[in-house]
């Protein structure tokens, strides 16, 4: 989709898009039709299970597009230029084609250059003051910027989401690039978005190394979604920062039904009779409202009867700095029926010993959380949309025999 002067010599035979518009109106006449009428249809990225397809309507689209620009969510503006560097299967690039173009903002695609060269170069060639992308593109925009010792010209925030983000990665654009990292929670069943985390006026006192703290949380909800966190019983729990429950959500862009009757009802009845999406996320809220995901229900490890967050382990294992990428999984103990097993990728040129990176978890989570075992990887599967494939990792390791048995 270009004009005649920058057609590819290596498609001879394409057709110009602009030449094949050249002798169309460019005036349209917008249809009037119900607001409630299907206008997309996106896919469930099967992390867990089957994918399943969401069909949105024109009406939920719409309000979230307004909320997603709200000052304490995206602060969306149309002087800003975006990159969603997440595709539009992902949950409608998280909507930020929609806002963007409620706003006036201008908006860049990738298209296939999705190396961290690649993506640092569209950035600063078109100027882009906001990206959004998960954690692993990330990954190598860094690594490219840090190796090439250059700076962004324009990039000030970016939306991190589709998984947890490191630490270690919010620490390393806010004090070495000064790009304020937007972390987001969402799913496709949300339109995407349920959370951003922005600070409020009370945190401006906090040192920098709170404020990193509360970054690592995935932040308040955006106005017109609503959540709570219960226990098995389905049991209201305290927003205390401490207890943690399965999330549950609602809200006028949440999913009532799946497309096709896939899977059946996916609500459940509170024991006050309202219907709430089960997001499959176990969190905590604090008493200011911010979510903090400490992993996905099926990814807790479960052993002797305890919970362990993968995720608190995943983000240990990121912060040592031989470590590109970390994933851990349970595997099954004769004893303590379940134990984490950690599954890491080395950075370029860095090496670190199994007992090194065990030793690293010291001091950092509880004795009896750190992983029975580590596996060095060239590479983790990840899903079309980038996010790490546990189903794949739990497959290949079914049958791995832990040094503790």
């Amino acid at each position: 989709m270009t004009d005649k002067a920058h057609m590819p010599e290596s498609m001879p035979d394409a057709i110009c898009y602009e030449d094949l518009i050249s002798s169309h109106s460019g005036d349209y006449e917008w249809p009037v039709f119900d607001e409630r009428t299907a206008s997309s249809l996106c896919y469930t990225s099967g992390t867990t299970g089957n994918p399943k397809g969401v069909l949105f309507q024109h009406r939920s689209t719409l309000l979230h597009s307004y909320a997603e620009c709200m000052p304490d969510v995206v602060n969306l503006s149309a002087t800003d230029t975006v990159l969603p560097v997440v595709p539009m299967f992902h949950a409608n690039a998280w909507g930020l084609p929609y806002a963007c173009a409620m706003t006036g903002a201008k908006i860049v695609f990738p298209g296939a250059g999705m190396d961290g060269q690649s993506i640092f170069d569209l950035m600063e060639q078109e100027k882009v003051t906001l990206s959004a992308g998960v954690p692993t593109i990330w990954l190598g925009l860094l690594a490219h910027v840090k190796q090439a010792k250059t700076r962004f010209s324009a990039l000030k925030r970016t939306l991190i989401g589709g998984s947890a983000c490191p630490p270690a990665m919010i620490r390393a654009f806010r004090e070495e690039y000064d790009v304020q990292v937007l972390h987001a929670w969402g799913m496709t069943e949300l339109s995407p978005l349920g959370t951003v985390c922005t600070f409020k006026s009370k945190h401006d006192s906090l040192d920098s190394e709170a404020k990193l703290a509360l970054q690592n949380k995935q932040g308040r909800t955006v106005f017109g979604i609503d959540m709570k966190i219960v226990d098995a019983d389905g049991n209201d729990l305290p927003w205390d920062g401490e207890a943690f429950g399965d999330l549950m959500s609602r809200g006028p862009w949440v999913v009532s039904e799946y497309f096709r009757g896939e899977g059946g009802n996916p609500l459940q009845q509170d024991n006050h009779g309202l219907e709430w999406f089960p997001t499959g996320d176990v969190a905590t809220i604090d008493p200011d409202g911010y979510m903090q995901i400490t992993d996905r229900s099926k990814d807790v490890i479960k052993t002797g009867g305890e919970w362990i967050s993968s995720i608190d382990l995943e983000n240990t294992a990121v912060a040592h700095p031989a470590i590109a990428e970390a994933a851990v999984i349970s595997v099954a103990h004769p004893k303590w029926d379940e134990r984490p097993l950690l599954v890491v990728v080395k950075k370029e040129g860095e090496d670190v010993s199994r007992d090194d990176l065990l030793a690293f978890y010291q001091g950092k989570v509880a004795k009896w959380w750190i992983p029975d075992d580590v596996v060095f990887v060239d590479e983790l599967p990840h899903t079309a949309t980038g996010k790490l494939l546990k189903t794949k990792l739990r497959e290949d390791y079914k049958d791995y025999k832990l040094p503790t048995t």
